[in-house]
């Protein structure tokens, strides 16, 4: 028994639950239970599934006054459909249990309590076009109490932007910044006048914005800050609100789209793809090593299946022998036998060599051998080396139009030239099986460069025969597996390969084009 609870799970259960985000989903269902501590969980979770979207965006948009805040809000919300609350909306749109009490501390001029305002936010983010649609908090928490008071009651944001900029800029801002009572959109005497005459017509000055009253403003801003962002540091960004608003905007989308890891279990599934001297086989060696991956080149796995004297190896072995290629349905066979051996399901595996054509592909799919699938949501086939990848929402796809579905593929590219000069010129030591380059690796000593052979592939009439299979076949591979990544394999070994490990090692993402 003790055996049977450790074995590892069939690849294709393993596949299913990180396809369909079971383990997040379990987090999520976890987290709940332990901050509602329902009386009857089973029932709780129940119409939590009912009505609960975890893909909805949970964001605040904090910052001192005149940074922004409304207008990166409100584009947010119209950007993902998601529901903006604030204080003009809490006290003056919505019919709330303690609405009447609120506006009658603001009628008195009194400081309304950060414990009414915590109860305000609580049951408007409880309400179902908040749970499905996701939400925009702006302004708050304003201080480190009211950011206590919303996590006790269970609302944690995933993403906080705090915007920031200059206080001589913010109270130059002040001065002319004026505001459209119809659609609450915040407009600028100076950065940010509308065209439309009727719009202009309707904008007024908002209240209390005399440069003494946002100095006190910026003061108790400044005095509260670094409580706020010490209690939401991991899911802060601070972003300079003294730039152009598409700049701003931009920065902000990319941040609030991206994801943060998963504590779900995860292995690595990993195909490579190129022409012969692509370099396939050194990167995957240098990602199996580091990363303890199951390394496995088709062709080598042919070896060593003909050298162990296996049944399949027996089948294998007049096909090797002769030249021949080895029918799919022996690779195949193979391919799952290894693939489903324990040290691949527990440590993943980069596989190489196969498949080599797109039907080949679609026999991989069959048989429930398939690369980690993932979304992607940055613009292009993937981050340059050196740049920060965006890494947004989970699994549901359903929520982002035109969402293409990623997967851990890489296709080497190489120009022609650069393959045969690094095929043409290998040369290999038959007395210790070391192999040489006769531009990049030449032999130390003339006694290993004379006996020095040629591998018959190696010869250009064999490589330009490789080359046009490859060729004729790797249009049909890229169609099938769409938005892999692409990779220049005509630079610095290493520098290819922090490209690859930046891929592989980040937590899965979802893109909206």
């Amino acid at each position: 028994m003790a055996e049977d609870a450790a074995r590892p799970w069939p690849p294709p259960a393993g596949a299913y639950a990180e396809e369909r985000g079971l383990f997040q989903l379990l987090q999520n269902m976890l987290e709940e239970l332990l901050i509602h501590k329902p009386d009857d969980p089973i029932e709780f979770m129940i119409n939590h599934l009912k009505q609960n979207n975890d893909d909805a965006p949970r964001i605040c948009v904090l910052g001192p006054p005149a940074s922004g805040k409304t207008t990166v809000a409100m584009w947010l919300c119209k950007h993902f459909n998601a529901i903006r609350v604030s204080q003009e909306t809490l006290l003056f749109k919505e019919v709330l249990m303690q609405t009447e009490e609120a506006k009658a501390y603001k009628e008195r001029n009194q400081k309304i309590p950060n414990a009414l305002w915590a109860n305000l936010i609580q049951e408007r983010l409880s309400n179902v076009d908040c749970i499905k649609q996701g939400w925009i908090l702006e302004g708050f928490p304003e201080n480190q109490e009211q950011a206590w008071l919303l996590q006790s009651s269970g609302i944690f944001p995933r993403h906080v932007v705090m915007l920031y900029a200059p206080d001589t800029v913010l109270i130059e801002r002040s001065g002319g910044k004026r505001l459209d009572p119809l659609t609450q959109e915040v407009f600028h005497t100076t950065f940010d006048w509308p065209s439309d005459p009727q719009v202009q017509q309707r904008l007024v000055k908002p209240e209390d914005l005399s440069e003494q009253e946002v100095s006190r403003k910026l003061l108790e801003y400044h005095r509260n800050f670094p409580e706020i962002f010490h209690i939401y540091q991991k899911v802060l960004k601070s972003i300079n609100a003294d730039q152009p608003s598409v700049d701003v905007l931009s920065q902000v989308l990319a941040f609030v789209q991206t994801r943060h890891r998963s504590a779900a279990p995860f292995t690595p599934r990993v195909l490579f793809f190129g022409p012969p001297g692509s370099g396939k086989s050194l990167q995957a060696a240098l990602i199996a090593q580091k990363y303890d991956l199951v390394n496995i080149c088709c062709g080598q796995l042919l070896k060593e299946a003909v050298a162990d004297n296996t049944k399949l190896g027996e089948l294998v072995k007049p096909y090797i022998d002769s030249g021949c290629p080895v029918p799919d349905n022996l690779v195949l066979k193979l391919l799952t036998e290894r693939l489903s051996a324990l040290d691949c399901l527990s440590n993943g595996w980069v596989l190489s060599g196969f498949p080599r054509d797109a039907e080949q592909g679609e026999q991989l799919q069959k048989a429930q051998i398939n690369p980690n699938s993932f979304c992607f949501l940055s613009e292009g086939r993937g981050a340059a080396p050196g740049e920060e990848e965006i890494e947004p929402w989970p699994d549901k796809c359903s929520r982002w139009p035109n969402c293409g579905r990623e997967k851990r593929v890489f296709f080497f590219n190489l120009p022609y030239e650069a393959i045969m000069e690094r095929l043409s010129q290998r040369r290999t030591d038959p007395v210790t099986g070391e192999r040489y380059h006769t531009t990049f690796r030449p032999a130390p000593t003339p006694e290993i460069q004379a006996r020095l052979r040629q591998n018959p592939k190696d010869e250009e009439e064999n490589i330009e025969k490789r080359l046009d299979i490859y060729y004729s076949n790797v249009k049909a591979l890229q169609d099938f597996y769409q938005d892999a990544f692409y990779v220049n394999a005509d630079q610095d070994p290493y520098v290819i390969f922090e490209f690859i490990e930046s891929c592989i090692i980040k937590p899965l993402p979802c893109k909206k084009h």
